[in-house]
């Protein structure tokens, strides 16, 4: 079944990306699914297709890269491609006291959370504009309200999208372009192993995030933040001292960087 509907997704291929991409197969948006896991990224395009009648299109690039996010965006617009949504929801985070984290990935993450995040809503708003409406949704963090000790980088990285996300929101919306910031809390994914710490107990599913997520993009609220338990967070972050904040967060990420660290030394003896 074919679609007047679009929507385009990075960060597709697994976590709150995948969930996301599944919603909006499921009411027939055709697709453009961006990873760098391409075999990962075409089962998913052949899921959807078979399940949901959907047009799926798959693109396989890392947008940590220089200039890959205006390569993509190019070959996108070259296709024909009418960008009614934008999901920016690539991201990566790397755990660890920041004066011993590898600088390459340091500049990996600024790259992905915060230039080709940038970089894709400019291009893609400026189309928007022109074509007279359209929504973009960004993945922030609730750790965009927070200092984050042992995960400096990232935490500053979600507070940029953030602040960026809401600025630009209250420009373009005379433009008919809506602009949504979403604020996950720990959710079960790939992300922690990926990010070199254990998963925090009581995280959301991805699926539950991604629900929450879709239904305040399509009401074209601004700040979307899923779960009490994280809105809670997120207040008692604004009323504390940030000093206050930045050693709860210290803690808490330094356990889990540590048990991390334990439990690939355990698996190493065993093995």
């Amino acid at each position: 079944m074919s679609s007047n509907k679009s929507v385009m997704i990075t960060g597709a291929s697994t976590g709150i990306g995948y969930e996301l991409a599944k919603l909006f197969a499921q009411d027939k948006y055709n697709l453009v699914i961006v990873g760098r896991n391409k075999q990962r990224l075409t089962e998913v395009a052949e899921e959807f297709t078979v399940k949901y009648s959907c047009s799926v299109t798959v693109i396989q690039k890392d947008l940590s890269n220089q200039n890959a996010a205006i390569d993509l965006f190019h070959e996108v617009s070259a296709s024909g491609f009418e960008f009614d949504i934008l999901v920016n929801n690539a991201g990566i985070g790397s755990c660890g006291q920041f004066h011993e984290t590898d600088l390459c990935k340091n500049i990996e993450m600024i790259e992905l959370n915060i230039t080709s995040l940038t970089i894709l809503t400019k291009l893609v708003s400026a189309k928007m504009v022109t074509k007279g409406g359209g929504k973009i949704l960004n993945v922030a963090s609730t750790g965009a309200y927070m200092p984050g000790p042992y995960f400096a980088v990232y935490y500053a990285s979600k507070a940029y999208v953030l602040s960026f996300s809401e600025a630009i929101a209250n420009e373009l919306r005379d433009f008919g372009v809506v602009i949504s910031v979403l604020c996950p809390g720990a959710t079960i994914s790939e992300f922690a192993n990926r990010a070199g710490k254990t998963e925090v107990k009581n995280a959301m599913s991805a699926k539950t995030v991604a629900n929450v997520a879709y239904k305040g993009l399509m009401n074209n609220e601004r700040i979307i933040i899923p779960g009490l338990a994280n809105k809670c967070g997120v207040l008692l972050a604004k009323l504390m001292p940030r000093q206050v904040t930045a050693n709860i967060i210290g803690k808490v990420q330094k356990k889990l960087f540590e048990d991390f660290r334990k439990d690939i030394k355990n698996n190493r003896n065993m093995s």
